[in-house]
């Protein structure tokens, strides 16, 4: 009786996400299985045989979880080496910073108005980030599993036969589901917001009681004639009014 090893599958990458996003591994340790071959008929000891093909498994497993360890330390190498950039300069800018402030002395220097409404305004040379999420910024492993995937099948030629003039390759595969699917979710809670401040405006404004408003009187010419009419020692003063 041949005694079976359990197979080594090591698998590297980001733990299964919840639904719908489906789970992705970044990472594939192969070979999977290192004791599922297939044995030839010529052989005398077929004990010996599934164990030097174990082992020679197992020594590709190892260089493949090299290549990815070399793979993993590259990438914390180069974020490192960008968080450090980044310190060093915002280190450099608070030094400056620093040096300006003490020199600053608002009792000697004096800005006039006019200085300050001529001076222009600030503005950051910070350039923000942008396509984050297309195909090129995609990790290497990605990449190469993307590679070896089957292309999709050519289902774009039905789509001049469609009478509603949507493409028909999209209900075989459609890369833009789960964003149109946010993109709708964000433009409808943006309109139940909007209708529900509407909602509160109109019921704050039927709830408001005409009693409680008392109207300022529009001062005319004539009650200020009425005032001086008797001269103006007889002027009763507008506070005792």
């Amino acid at each position: 009786m041949i005694s079976k090893r359990p197979p080594l599958c090591i698998r590297v990458g980001p733990p299964c996400l919840p639904h719908p996003i489906m789970p992705l591994v970044t990472r594939n340790i192969e070979p999977r299985h290192v004791s599922r071959q297939t044995i030839p008929s010529n052989i005398r000891s077929e004990l010996e045989c599934v164990t030097n093909i174990s082992l020679a498994n197992i020594i590709r497993q190892l260089g493949s979880l090299s290549k990815y360890a070399e793979d993993v330390f590259g990438e914390l190498f180069i974020q490192a080496g960008a968080f450090a950039t980044r310190v060093n300069t915002l280190g450099e800018r608070v030094d400056r910073l620093q040096v300006k402030v003490t020199q600053l002395d608002p009792k000697e220097e004096e800005v006039s108005l006019q200085a300050i409404t001529t001076r222009k305004a600030f503005r950051s040379s910070l350039t923000q980030d942008q396509q984050l999420f297309t195909r090129p910024s995609l990790p290497v492993p990605v990449q190469d599993t993307y590679k070896t995937c089957n292309p999709p099948p050519p289902l774009n030629q039905l789509s001049q036969y469609r009478d509603d003039g949507k493409e028909a390759l999209k209900f075989y595969t459609d890369p833009s589901y789960f964003f149109d699917l946010w993109k709708e979710k964000m433009l409808q809670d943006t309109k139940d917001i909007m209708k529900e401040r509407r909602k509160h405006r109109r019921e704050k404004k039927d709830n408001v009681n005409p009693r409680t408003l008392h109207p300022r009187k529009i001062k005319t010419r004539k009650d200020e004639w009425e005032r001086l009419k008797m001269g103006k020692e007889f002027v009763v003063p507008k506070n005792e009014m």
